[in-house]
């Protein structure tokens, strides 16, 4: 019940931020700050038992014209009949510089990641690379990229081998979409395919999508679904829940 009463006042303290007035109004018109917090999941209830799974996302980002900073946060928990099925959490910090040809951009990341459902005790990645706007419109935006990764984790143990620890170079490729329809409905999403430099075998999928109907506008109703596979353990996951969506720019 403890991490029940945390994840209701986590939401209610959001929502109290997000209708407040914007003190930040003296800020530099040039400098945008963006804050996204998504709170999805479900429960079942019978008389066999309980099932639940809860998933909060938090978005920050900072941005100009040349350049721009975000941070992704996200943990997941779940249970099903008294086990433990998720206990995920993931943290990163990116960065983009547009200061390049048009359409174009540099982009550098470092993330840390533990998963339960994936079975990884941790994994951090470090990279950069370069993207593409395809599309780039107030309505619509569909971005390529493309890039170098390092990475260094540790997996839970198997019968196959005792020492799961490892370091890897992979390549990173990223499909990343947003598309607003009459400023009432928004779908947005990011792909990942991450395959090893050195094995073909050794690749790690992740896809995320969420379709949010805007009720005011810093509050909207989402579905989510979420896919991840990481084909050194064996592992994957799909999710499907449904929240809300707590959003401010100033």
């Amino acid at each position: 019940m403890a991490g029940v009463r945390v994840y209701v006042f986590s939401i209610v303290s959001l929502m109290l931020v997000l209708q407040s007035q914007e003190v930040f109004a003296q800020f530099n018109d040039t400098i945008n700050y963006y804050i996204n917090f998504a709170s999805t999941g479900n429960i079942n209830k019978t008389n066999d038992g309980t099932s639940y799974l809860l998933n909060n996302n938090l978005r920050y980002s900072i941005s100009k014209k040349s350049v721009s900073f975000n941070t992704t946060n996200s943990w997941m928990y779940g249970k099903q009949l008294g086990n433990l099925t998720n206990n995920d959490f993931f943290s990163g910090l990116d960065f983009n510089l547009y200061k390049t040809l048009y359409n174009f951009y540099y982009w550098g990341l470092g993330s840390y990641e533990k998963s339960v459902s994936l079975k990884i005790n941790h994994r951090l990645q470090t990279g950069a690379g370069i993207g593409y706007n395809v599309v780039n419109r107030k309505d619509a935006l569909v971005i390529l990229s493309d890039g170098i990764l390092y990475e260094k984790g540790d997996l839970y143990d198997n019968a196959e081998t005792s020492n799961n620890e490892y370091e890897v170079f992979r390549n990173s490729f990223r499909l990343k979409f947003r598309f607003i329809i009459h400023e009432i409905v928004v779908i947005e999403g990011s792909d990942f395919l991450q395959h090893a430099l050195s094995d073909r075998k050794d690749y790690i999928i992740k896809s995320n999508t969420s379709l949010s109907v805007k009720l005011k506008k810093w509050l909207s109703l989402t579905s989510a679904v979420a896919y991840n596979k990481l084909s050194a353990t064996g592992r994957e996951n799909l999710l499907f829940t449904y929240g809300i969506t707590l959003e401010r720019y100033f």
